[in-house]
């Protein structure tokens, strides 16, 4: 089958930036590549007018064009908390249905596709229109094991019953109902979150590995961080928002049980649990070999990186982090447990996935892995050209472009039988 080049297609993409990471860049790469041969328009916020209209201004996409939706009054100047942001993205949603359902009148989309956000239990209301829709990727399946929430914290524990509420209750909602029936293809980064929709009824459920990619100049430019020093001590990383299932707290203590001379541990990335994490490594007795950097801008973070010779990732429910396919671009090495979205993106050859059964067994199995990582550069060579291999073959945003473009073909065929 030859691509269809003069498909119409309609994009949701609430975050929509480009050169961020997590959701932002997955709005914006996404939409690019499937720009380069189909006419696409997206409908974004208007916060992200500047930086797009920016950046098409140095690197023009012709077939590429943007409607920006706010919502009315005071609302459209409201810089919301976290925990604010979902109402008002459910808000904004419905203003942009009636927007692009006026606009389709007009234009005559073949297709519309929900990108971001990604998360299954929140409905899309590009769903209604009368044309296939594709919802996705998206993730959201997935939880920490119940073992591990004694760790968490009075707050921590707290958060993760309101999200597992709120899973629940948008899985019984009728506009999340309604988006899952009406969609014509779902693509889920996790395993758990393709269970959970097939029991919202979802007719078509595609398996992706993660949401997030790397283009090939990235790609390049990782590659470039790969060589380290082997006449250093060893440098284990982990990046990310210091949040409480994030799982830092798990990769201090397996540190502290490795006890290898000059080891180092540098943590980027900043967030409520920073303090409580510089106590534990205090408590630990590593606090002279635990650096905590903070939050630094991308630039410096990714040639943090090429310092570093093994990222440690135990995230206890990510989906599609971005951090891992930038380490394994940069020849390095992940420790990751074997839950959500890493699960995916790690394999045997590209690092070492740790069950999560408890905190005392995860804890035990990390610092293992740690030794075994910082004792053997056969290994963590091997282990890093695999990982470069698996980006260029599986991660590049063109790859899944070219995915997309077939999907919608066959979403418009499935209408049509």
């Amino acid at each position: 089958m030859f691509p269809n080049k003069h498909l119409k297609v309609l994009i949701a993409a609430y975050a929509c930036r480009p050169n961020k990471g997590s959701e932002p860049g997955v709005g914006w790469n996404l939409c690019r590549e499937v720009a380069k041969e189909r006419e696409v328009w997206v409908i974004t916020r208007s916060n992200n007018r500047s930086a797009i209209e920016a950046e098409l201004e140095k690197n023009p996409i012709a077939k590429l064009h943007f409607i920006y939706c706010d919502l009315p009054g005071w609302f459209a100047r409201w810089q919301p908390k976290s925990w604010e942001l979902q109402p008002i993205y459910y808000l904004w949603q419905i203003g942009a249905y009636f927007t692009v359902r006026q606009l389709h009148q007009d234009v005559g989309f073949d297709v519309s596709h929900h990108v971001t956000y990604g998360r299954y239990c929140a409905p899309s209301f590009l769903a209604f229109l009368p044309i296939p829709f594709v919802w996705g990727p998206v993730g959201g399946g997935e939880s920490a094991p119940h073992a591990f929430w004694r760790d968490f914290g009075f707050k921590g524990q707290i958060y993760e019953l309101l999200r597992n509420l709120t899973r629940s209750l948008g899985e019984v909602g009728f506009f999340v109902r309604r988006t899952a029936a009406n969609c014509t293809i779902a693509i889920a980064s996790t395993a758990e979150t393709a269970t959970r929709l097939e029991r919202l009824g979802v007719k078509r459920i595609e398996m992706v590995p993660g949401q997030t990619g790397i283009n090939r100049s990235e790609l390049l430019e990782l590659s470039q961080l790969r060589s380290t020093a082997s006449d250093r001590s060893i440098k284990f990383l982990s990046l990310g928002r210091l949040l409480h299932w994030k799982g830092f707290h798990l990769g201090l203590q397996a540190f502290a049980r490795t006890d290898l001379p000059g080891a180092e541990y540098w943590i980027v990335g900043n967030g409520p649990q920073r303090q409580r994490l510089e106590k534990l490594a205090e408590e630990l007795g590593i606090s002279d070999r635990v650096r905590f950097l903070g939050e630094i801008p991308r630039k410096h973070a990714l040639s943090t990186l090429g310092e570093c010779d093994i990222l440690v990732h135990p995230s206890l429910h990510d989906f599609s982090p971005t951090v891992c396919l930038e380490a394994m671009a940069a020849g390095k090495p992940v420790i990751c447990l074997d839950l959500g979205g890493p699960a995916i993106q790690i394999t045997a050859e590209t690092g070492l996935k740790i069950k999560a059964n408890n905190p005392q067994q995860a804890i035990a199995d990390l610092a293992q892995a740690m030794t075994r990582l910082a004792t053997d550069a056969e290994l963590r060579d091997r282990l890093g050209k695999a990982g470069q291999q698996r980006v260029s073959e599986s991660y590049l945003w063109e790859t899944k472009g070219e995915f997309l473009a077939k999907l919608y073909e066959e979403a418009i065929g499935s209408q049509s039988v």
